[in-house]
C-alpha cells in the first residue's frame, strides 16, 4: 500500500507483451503504445520524478481536495443548519484550530525539518511529539473553556458537558492530525496526506447529516470529532506500520536533532503569531459584527485560505529536500518560486473571476456579502507566495530570527488593520487588511532579496 520514494514508470500490459515491434507491426498495438506513452507523459508532468516538485504537487492536491470537500461540507451545513449556528460553529472551530496550533507547539514543522535525517529514531520522535502535543492541547482547550464567559461570550454553548468534552477532544485530535501530515510529508509519503484528508472529509459529511437529522445544535462540532478519530486511526496505521519502516530502511544516516529544543522554541513562537493571524480574525468578526456576518466572512475565508495553504504545503516540500541537499537550496527555491507563481497565479485569477459563482453555492446571501472579500483574499495570496517561501528558506537554514520577525509583523498588521477597518468597511475590511499586510511584507523581500536568498550556509537559532 505504500508509495515508492520516487515514481518509476509502470510498464503497461502492451509493453510487457509486445516489446519492440518489427516493421509492419499491427496498427492497434502501435496505437495502444502511443496512448500509453501519452498517459505516462501526462502523469510525469503532474507528478514529476523530481521529489521536490512531485511531493509539492501531491501536497498541493491535498490542499485542493481538502478545500473542495470542506466547501461541500459547509454547503451542506448552510442548508441543514441556520446561519447563526453556522457562524457560531465556524468561530468555535477556528478557536479549535488556534488552540491546537498552540498546543501542538509547531511540532508538525519540527517533524518536517528533522525526520528526514532521524533514521532509526524516527518512530520514537513521532510518538513523543504526538504525546506532548495531545496533552498540551487538551490543557490549553480546558483553559480556554474556563475563560469563555470573559473572552468569547458568544461561544457559551461550548460550556455544556458534552459539547465541552467534544471541544477538548477536537482540539487534541486536530493537533495530532496536523502533526501526522508533517510526519507523512517528512517520510516522503504525501500521497497519504491526500488520502487521510479524503477520509476525514467524507466521514465528517456523513456525521454532519446524522447531526442534522437528530437536530443537534452541536452537530457540526460533533462531526469533526468523529471524523478526526477515524482519520487518525487510518493514517497512523499507514504511517507507523508501513511508511516509517520504509523510511528507516532507506535512510543513510540517523542523527538526533542538534539544538532541537532551541529550534523548536523559536519556530513555535513564529507559528503562534502566524496562526493567530489566520484564526483570530473570525473571532474579531463575530465579536464586532455578529454571528450572521461571521458566517459570511467564514465561508469566503474557507475558499480564500486554500491559496495560502497551497503555498505553505509547497514550501514544506522545499524544506524536506533542503535537509538532504542543502547546497541546492537556492536552486530549489527559485524553481519552487516560479512553479508556485504559475500554479497559484492561475488559481488566483479563477477565484477572483468566479467569486460570486463560488460563494453562491453556499446561498445567494453569501455571494452578496462576501464577493469583494473573497477577491481581496485571492489577490493577497500572490504576495503571500514570496512571504511564505522566505519563511521556509529561513526555517531550512535555521535562521529563525527573521522567520519569527516576519510572522510577528504579519499578525500585528492583520489583526490591527482588521480591528480598525471592520466598523467602517464590514467584513470587506478583513480582506483589505490581508492584502495590505501581504504587500507590505513582500515588498522588502523583493528589494533586499540578496539578504535571504543567498548561497551562504551560516546558521543561527
Amino acid at each position: 500500500m505504500t508509495e515508492p520514494r520516487t515514481a518509476p514508470p509502470t510498464p503497461t500490459p502492451t509493453a510487457l507483451v509486445a516489446g519492440p515491434t518489427a516493421a509492419g507491426a499491427q496498427g492497434p498495438i502501435d496505437t495502444r503504445r502511443s496512448l500509453g506513452a501519452v498517459v505516462r507523459s501526462g502523469v510525469a508532468a503532474v507528478f514529476p520524478r523530481d521529489p521536490l516538485l512531485r511531493n509539492g504537487h501531491l501536497l498541493a492536491i491535498s490542499s485542493l481536495v481538502s478545500s473542495a470537500l470542506g466547501s461541500i461540507f459547509w454547503v451542506l451545513a448552510t442548508h441543514w443548519y441556520d446561519d447563526e449556528v453556522v457562524g457560531l460553529s465556524y468561530s468555535a472551530l477556528s478557536m479549535t484550530l488556534l488552540l491546537a496550533s498552540i498546543g501542538q507547539l509547531n511540532l508538525s514543522d519540527f517533524l518536517v525539518r528533522f525526520v528526514p535525517s532521524a533514521g532509526h529514531h524516527t518512530r520514537r520522535l513521532i510518538l513523543l511529539c504526538y504525546a506532548v502535543s495531545a496533552v498540551v492541547s487538551s490543557l490549553v482547550a480546558i483553559g480556554f473553556l474556563l475563560l469563555v464567559p470573559r473572552v468569547a461570550p458568544g461561544l457559551d454553548f461550548l460550556l455544556t458537558p458534552v459539547t465541552a468534552a467534544c471541544f477538548v477532544a477536537a482540539t487534541a485530535g486536530y493537533a495530532v492530525f496536523v502533526m501526522q501530515d508533517g510526519a507523512l510529508t517528512a517520510v516522503r509519503r504525501p500521497g497519504w496526506v491526500v488520502a487521510e484528508n479524503v477520509v476525514f472529509a467524507c466521514v465528517k459529511m456523513g456525521l454532519l447529516g446524522v447531526g442534522a437529522a437528530l437536530a443537534l445544535f452541536s452537530g457540526i462540532l460533533l462531526s469533526w470529532v468523529g471524523a478526526l478519530a477515524v482519520s487518525l486511526l487510518v493514517a497512523n496505521y499507514v504511517l507507523l506500520r508501513r511508511a516509517v519502516p520504509d523510511h528507516v530502511r532507506v535512510s543513510t544516516e540517523a542523527r538526533r536533532p542538534a539544538r532541537a529544543l532551541r529550534y523548536a522554541a523559536a519556530d513555535y513562537v513564529g507559528s503562534l503569531f502566524r496562526m493567530a493571524a489566520y484564526t483570530v480574525v473570525p473571532l474579531l468578526v463575530l465579536n464586532s459584527l455578529g454571528a450572521e456576518q461571521s458566517a459570511y466572512f467564514s465561508l469566503a475565508w474557507i475558499v480564500g485560505y486554500v491559496l495560502y495553504l497551497i503555498a505553505r504545503n509547497l514550501g514544506s516540500s522545499l524544506v524536506v529536500e533542503a535537509v538532504s541537499s542543502p547546497e541546492r537550496l537556492v536552486e530549489h527555491t527559485m524553481r519552487m518560486l516560479r512553479h508556485t507563481g504559475l500554479l497559484l497565479g492561475a488559481g488566483i485569477v479563477l477565484v477572483a473571476a468566479l467569486a460570486p459563482q463560488i460563494l453562491s453555492l453556499f446561498g445567494p446571501e453569501y455571494a452578496e456579502h462576501g464577493t469583494t472579500l473573497l477577491r481581496l483574499l485571492a489577490l493577497s495570496a500572490l504576495p503571500n507566495i514570496l512571504v511564505s517561501l522566505a519563511i521556509d528558506v529561513w526555517r531550512a537554514r535555521r535562521r529563525l530570527r527573521w522567520a519569527v520577525g516576519v510572522q510577528i509583523a504579519m499578525c500585528v498588521l492583520v489583526l490591527g488593520l482588521t480591528k480598525l477597518l471592520l466598523p467602517t468597511l464590514g467584513i470587506t475590511g478583513a480582506g483589505v487588511a490581508w492584502l495590505v499586510t501581504m504587500c507590505l511584507l513582500a515588498a522588502p523581500l523583493v528589494i533586499w532579496r540578496a539578504r535571504w536568498l543567498t548561497t551562504g550556509s551560516r546558521r543561527s537559532s
